[in-house]
C-alpha cells in the first residue's frame, strides 16, 4: 500500500511538472496577438461586421486564465453609417484555472470594461442590432439542463462608459454619458448581489438632461428563472423640464421579474418630482408586448400654483390668492397606449372634494375626459379679481377679464355634477353640466341648476380662437323667486314676486364690461304675484293730482309698496341694449303699457309708459269719488327710470303738466271759437 502511494505522488508530482513545463512554454512561445486577424475574420463570418482589434492583447495563465484586450471597435450594420456601433478602451475578464479542472466550477474575477462607447440607431425599417439578435433566442440545451459544475463572478465594473441612441428619421437623440455601474458578486446559488452606478443623460433636441445614482441588491434564481431586486433607489437631478433643476427619485421595497412568464411584480412604490410625492400600489403586469399596468395611486397634497411655477407657467390671477394651493388624488389607474384611465377618484381641490372618473392623454393631441360630482365649491374665489383702477361705474369696476389663455390649449369633454355652488351671493344647487373644449372653443352644454326655487338651463359657448374672445348663451330661468334674486345680485329686498325669462345675446370682448357693451339678441320676462316696495304708485298718482289742482297732498300710507300680478316684456338687443315696445304690467286697480329700454351695461332702465286706472273701487279704499271719476278717464304718463337694481316708478309730471296745459288752451281756443261764430 505504501509503494501504491509513493507511485501516486511521483506520477501526480510527473503531471504537474509538465503541466508547468507546459504552461511556461506556451507564456512563452505562445502570442495571442497573432489571432487578430483570426478573431476579425470569424466575427466577419458569424456577423458580417468588422471587428478592429487596435490595442495589444495579453494572457495570464496561472493562478487565473486572465484576456486583456486594448482598442477595439465593433463596425455598424448596414444602411447606418461609417461610424462603430460599438466600442471600448479596454477590457479585462478572468477564470480561475483550478476549480475547472478539479470541481468544472467556474470562477471568474471580475469583468471590467472601460470607456464602452454603444452607438444605437432606429428607423422605420429597423434598428442596428437587430442583425446580432437574430437567433439569439435559440437555446443549445441538447445536452440538458443539468450541469455538474457551477458558476461564480467575482464582480462586474464597467467605467466611464456612454450610450446614444438615434432616431435616424426624426434626428431625435437620447445621449447617456459618464456612466459607471458597479455589480457584486454573482453566483448559481441565487445569492444577493450588491448593484450601485450612475450616469448623465442628455435628451435631444427635448433639451432634457440629468444625473441619476442606483443603488439596490439583485438575485438571480436559476431554477424559476426569476431576478429579485430588493431596495430599489434612484435619485437625480432633471434639467429641461421645469424652469430650474428638479430632484427625482423612486424608491420600492422589491421588484421580482419571472422572465419565463415575461411578468413583473412590484412592491409598493413612492416616486418624487417637481415637489408632487406619489404613492403606488402596482399589481404584477407583463412586459410582453404593450405594457398595462395596474395600480391604485395615491398623490400627496401638492400646490398648483407652485407647480406652474416651476414649469415657467403664470398662475391665474383669482379673487382669493389662497385657492388652486391645495390639490390631492387617490384614485385606480389603468395605464393603456393612448391614455391614463383612473376610477374610484377621489381628488380634493381646495376646500371642495370630487369623486368620479378621470382620463388622462398620454399624448399632446389627446383629449382628458372625466365624469365627476363635487360636493360645494365657491365659484367666485377662483375668477379674476376686480379691476379697481377700471372707472365709469359699477359695471366697469367689475369687469372680469375673459381667461382665453386657459381656454385656449384646453381639450377636455366630460360630466360635472356639484351639490352646492355660489357665485357671490347667488346661491346655486343641484349644478348638472357638460363641458366640451377644443381648439379655443369651450361649449358648457347642457347646464342646469336650482336657485332660489326655481330652475335655470343654458348653453353657453365661448370662442377664443381669434384675436377677440366671442360670447354666446340661450339661458332660461323658471319659477324663481324674484326677492332672493334681486338681494343676491344687487342687494336690494324691495321686491318680490316669481321669474321667468330667457335670454339669446352674443357679444365679443376680452372682459365681460366690453361684452356687455356689445350684446345683440333677444331677451323676454315676466315677473308674477309680488310687490315693489319703496313706492305707492296709488299715492304718487293722488299726489301729483294734487299738485295740479294746488291742493294739499294725500296722506301717506306708509310702508310705501305697490302690489303687481303680472310684468312682462320682449325686446331686442343691439349694442348692450335692450329695447322694448310691448311692455305690459297689471296691477289690481291699474294697467300699465309702453316702451322704453334696459342698458345692460351700465345697468339702468329708461321707460315711458301709460297708464289707465281700472274701475276697482275696491283696491282704492280711500279714494274719493272725484279722485276716481278723474283717474278713470284719464291716460297717466308714467315714468321707470334710474339703476336696474332700484328703478324708480312714478308719474310723468312734466308730461302730466303738458297734457293740462294743452287741455287749457284747447278749452281757450273752444270759448274763442264760440264767441267768434256765436254758437
Amino acid at each position: 500500500m505504501g509503494r501504491f502511494v509513493k507511485y501516486f505522488f511521483w506520477a501526480a508530482g510527473g503531471l504537474l511538472v509538465v503541466f508547468v513545463l507546459a504552461a511556461t512554454a506556451l507564456y512563452l512561445f505562445f502570442d495571442p496577438n497573432d489571432f487578430r486577424e483570426d478573431i476579425s475574420a470569424a466575427v466577419k463570418n458569424q456577423t458580417g461586421r468588422e471587428l478592429q482589434i487596435e490595442g495589444d492583447i495579453e494572457l495570464d495563465l496561472f493562478p487565473w486564465l486572465a484576456v486583456e484586450v486594448g482598442q477595439v471597435s465593433l463596425g455598424n450594420a448596414p444602411g447606418f453609417g461609417d461610424e462603430p456601433m460599438l466600442s471600448l478602451e479596454s477590457a479585462r475578464l478572468s477564470v480561475r484555472l483550478l476549480p475547472i479542472l478539479l470541481r468544472q466550477h467556474i470562477e471568474v474575477g471580475s469583468a471590467d470594461v472601460n470607456a464602452l462607447r454603444l452607438n444605437l440607431q432606429t428607423s422605420d425599417s429597423g434598428n442596428n442590432w437587430d442583425d446580432l439578435l437574430a437567433g439569439g433566442s435559440e437555446s443549445s440545451d441538447a445536452g440538458g439542463s443539468e450541469s455538474s459544475g457551477g458558476l461564480n463572478v467575482g464582480g462586474i465594473n464597467i467605467i466611464d462608459a456612454a450610450v446614444q441612441v438615434t432616431d435616424t428619421k426624426s434626428g431625435a437623440t437620447s445621449v447617456f454619458d459618464a456612466v459607471n455601474l458597479q455589480v457584486g458578486q454573482l453566483s448559481d446559488d441565487g445569492s444577493p448581489v450588491p448593484v450601485d452606478g450612475s450616469l448623465s443623460f442628455d435628451i435631444q433636441p427635448d433639451g432634457i438632461k440629468g444625473d441619476v445614482s442606483l443603488d439596490t441588491v439583485i438575485a438571480f434564481d436559476v431554477e424559476s428563472g426569476k431576478f429579485l431586486i430588493d431596495g430599489l433607489s434612484l435619485e437625480g437631478v432633471i434639467e429641461g423640464i421645469a424652469a430650474i433643476p428638479s430632484s427625482v427619485s423612486v424608491t420600492t421595497a422589491g421588484l421580482e421579474v419571472s422572465t419565463r412568464e415575461n411578468m413583473l411584480a412590484m412592491q409598493p412604490a413612492q416616486i418624487s418630482a417637481f415637489g408632487i410625492d406619489v404613492h403606488a400600489d402596482v399589481e404584477p403586469f407583463s412586459y410582453d408586448g404593450s405594457i398595462t399596468p395596474k395600480a391604485v395611486v395615491q398623490i400627496d397634497s401638492f400646490s398648483p400654483r407652485s407647480l406652474m411655477t416651476l414649469f415657467d407657467v403664470e398662475p391665474p390671477q383669482t379673487a382669493d390668492e389662497a385657492v388652486l394651493s391645495q390639490v390631492s388624488l387617490q384614485a385606480a389607474v389603468q395605464f393603456t397606449s393612448a391614455a391614463v384611465d383612473m376610477t374610484e377618484v377621489v381628488m380634493r381641490l381646495d376646500d371642495t372634494t370630487f369623486k368620479g372618473s378621470l382620463s388622462v392623454p398620454r399624448s399632446s393631441s389627446g383629449a382628458y375626459q372625466f365624469d365627476l360630482s363635487g360636493d360645494r365649491i365657491e365659484l367666485a374665489r377662483y375668477m379674476a379679481p376686480a379691476d379697481e383702477s377700471a372707472s365709469g361705474g359699477a359695471a366697469d369696476a367689475e369687469a372680469v377679464e375673459i381667461p382665453a389663455d386657459l381656454i385656449r390649449p384646453l381639450n377636455a369633454r366630460g360630466k360635472l355634477q356639484i351639490a352646492e355652488a355660489t357665485l357671490g351671493n347667488i346661491e346655486f344647487d343641484d349644478i348638472q353640466l357638460g363641458l366640451n373644449a377644443r381648439n379655443g372653443r369651450l361649449r358648457l352644454f347642457p347646464a342646469s341648476a336650482s336657485l332660489f326655487g326655481g330652475r335655470y338651463t343654458g348653453d353657453v359657448q365661448v370662442d377664443v380662437s381669434g384675436s377677440t374672445p366671442a360670447l354666446s348663451v340661450d339661458e332660461k330661468i323658471t319659477g324663481v323667486d324674484l326677492g332672493k334674486l334681486a338681494t343676491a345680485m344687487f342687494e336690494q329686498q324691495n321686491v318680490t314676486g316669481e321669474i321667468k325669462g330667457s335670454f339669446r345675446l352674443s357679444g365679443r370682448g376680452a372682459d365681460t364690461a366690453a361684452l356687455q357693451r356689445s350684446l345683440s339678441g333677444s331677451m323676454d320676462f315676466e315677473l308674477t304675484d309680488g310687490t315693489f316696495e319703496g313706492t305707492d304708485v296709488w299715492y304718487e298718482l293722488r299726489r301729483a293730482r294734487a299738485l295740479l289742482k294746488g291742493e294739499p297732498p294725500p296722506a301717506a300710507e306708509l310702508p310705501a309698496k305697490t302690489d303687481f300680478s303680472t310684468v312682462r316684456a320682449t325686446g331686442v338687443v343691439s349694442g348692450g341694449v335692450m329695447r322694448n315696445d310691448d311692455f305690459y304690467a297689471e296691477l289690481p286697480f291699474m294697467r300699465l303699457t309702453g316702451r322704453g329700454s334696459v342698458d345692460l351695461a351700465a345697468a339702468s332702465v329708461d321707460y315711458g309708459l301709460t297708464a289707465r286706472i281700472l274701475e276697482r273701487p275696491e283696491f282704492l279704499p280711500d279714494a274719493t269719488p272725484e279722485e276716481l271719476e278723474e283717474f278713470t278717464e284719464a291716460v297717466i304718463p308714467v315714468k321707470i327710470t334710474g339703476p336696474l337694481a332700484s328703478p324708480k316708478l312714478a308719474p310723468d309730471v312734466e308730461e302730466l303738466l303738458k297734457q293740462r296745459v294743452e287741455e287749457e288752451v284747447k278749452d281757450l281756443l273752444e270759448d274763442k271759437l264760440k264767441d267768434l261764430f256765436g254758437r
